[in-house]
């Protein structure tokens, strides 16, 4: 897979050995997904294993030291993940969610700076964000801030090495950003997630409590929704959330294969000699594959639009911001859509058998239910629906 890098060259980011990791990891992840599903908390030593390659630094452009990856190939190395453990999947994803933060939002020497730290050392980042959590307030003393408040939805905040944070300005309530070190004082992160999906997102609270943060970790020049460029963040984000839910939505078709394969019976009303036959079979099977490969489709076409206005930086349009978030928005309705269904339909195929609670089939639904109700499809409809009936572009915010 190849990408084009910052100034025009093309570059192959995934080569042939970063392939096999990836293919090696996934194989990794599936062997213990459905037990560790049951168990829930940080999966540790999968970590452990992702940051043992150089998967970490795949964003980052070659002369600070990562892979100069383009948005597709990254895409692409997420839903390989999330067909086998979409939690791995989504901690992965929101590595290059903040990091896409880092350089959207600060200056040239902040975001040059850090990406660099983060590929020398290989740094995992984890997200305490959340914009829609206002509960942390930060008090400025004049020579640096203090953080006090909770947020959630932290997912990967668990053994990370970095966290980027947010809060509101006491002053004037004006919503600001910061990268800061996981271990820092004032950082408390709690282990209370427990869902009945996404289980080792680590996605449950962080507290702060006096948490120093420097002006110069503020990441506010040019900071949030400046421009169309730095507005991509959403984008960035919701893509990584479609190709999760893709990801999901193929490994349970995977799933669903093998085992019809394996140890699925023909009903007694069936004229097939066997179950790979039997023509209401094929048909479900045809509608699962048709609803994938459509949503697949338009998530590829997706990234290569992030792609190319990725590449403009600052030149980026707010009309060519638009159409990218169009495209997004389709993708990530359809892969919905098409996951909800097929997550949930595979036991039509597989059978009665294929409820036992060690295989643990329900868990793609349900990761999937649980993702899926991160952002509300909704109002990507609505979106959709007054661009198709006025001609009204989205809106750029922290969710669109």
């Amino acid at each position: 897979m190849t990408s084009i890098g910052e100034h025009g060259k093309v570059n192959t980011a995934l080569t042939a050995e970063l392939l096999k990791q990836v293919e090696q990891l996934t194989a990794y992840f599936y062997e213990t997904a459905a037990e560790r599903d049951v168990k829930g908390g940080t999966p540790l030593e999968q970590r452990q294993a992702i940051r043992r390659t150089d998967l970490l630094k795949l964003l980052i452009p070659q002369k600070f030291g990562g892979l100069g990856a383009s948005w597709a190939e990254i895409y692409q190395v997420i839903r390989s993940f999330a067909r086998a453990d979409s939690s791995l999947a989504h901690v992965f994803g929101f590595q290059f969610l903040m990091l896409a933060s880092v350089r959207l939002y600060g200056t040239a020497e902040q975001w040059q700076a850090l990406f660099k730290e983060t590929a020398e050392q290989n740094l995992w980042w984890g997200n305490a964000l959340n914009p829609l959590d206002t509960r942390t307030i930060a008090t400025s003393t004049g020579q640096y801030r203090l953080f006090n408040g909770f947020k959630s939805f932290c997912s990967g905040a668990t053994d990370s090495d970095r966290l980027i944070v947010s809060a509101l300005a006491a002053e004037n309530q004006q919503f600001i950003v910061a990268a800061v070190p996981t271990q820092r004082a004032g950082i408390y992160i709690h282990d209370d997630w427990d869902n009945m999906g996404q289980r080792q997102t680590d996605s449950g609270s962080v507290e702060f409590r006096n948490l120093k943060v420097e002006e110069s970790e503020l990441l506010i020049n040019p900071g949030p929704l400046s421009s169309p460029f730095s507005s991509l963040r959403s984008l960035v984000a919701q893509l990584i959330f479609t190709n999760i839910y893709l990801g999901i939505t193929e490994g349970a078709l995977q799933e669903a294969v093998k085992y019809t394969r394996s140890n699925s019976r023909l009903w007694s009303g069936s004229l097939a000699k066997n179950i790979t036959e039997d023509p209401f079979t094929l048909l479900h099977y045809g509608e699962f594959w048709s609803s994938i490969d459509a949503a697949r489709a338009l998530a590829d076409k997706a990234a290569a639009l992030l792609d190319r206005a990725w590449q403009k930086q600052l030149l980026l349009t707010e009309t060519e911001r638009a159409e990218v978030a169009l495209a997004v928005f389709s993708a990530k309705v359809n892969s919905t859509k098409a996951g909800l269904d097929v997550t949930s339909r595979i036991f039509e195929v597989s059978g009665a058998r294929a409820t036992t609670a060690k295989l643990r089939m329900d868990r793609f639904w349900r990761n999937l239910r649980v993702y899926t109700l991160h952002d509300p499809v909704d109002y990507k409809l609505k979106d959709l629906g007054d661009w198709a009936l006025n001609g009204n572009y989205p809106t750029p915010s922290f969710y669109s």
